[in-house]
């Protein structure tokens, strides 16, 4: 499902993710990327960058869960 963008605009298989990406949009993002690559509509280029993309989004939602778990056990304390 990615397009062909002209030289500056972004593709939305970025390996970069913005810090202020909401968990459930990250998520979200994320399971498209996972049903997409199912599918076979990537070509083995493309394949690998969302492989990266979904790594980075991974790697962000689990950063926001640690953090949502330390302000619970500040809470809990």
């Amino acid at each position: 499902m990615p397009t062909k963008k002209s030289e500056g605009e972004k593709s939305y298989l970025e390996v970069q993710i913005d810090p202020k990406l909401r968990y459930e949009h990250a998520v979200k993002e994320l399971e498209m990327l996972i049903s997409d690559m199912e599918s076979g509509k990537f070509s083995l280029e493309e394949t690998l960058l969302a492989y990266q993309r979904g790594a980075a989004l991974l790697k962000h939602c689990q950063g926001m869960l640690t953090q949502v778990e330390q302000q619970v056990r500040v809470f809990e304390a």
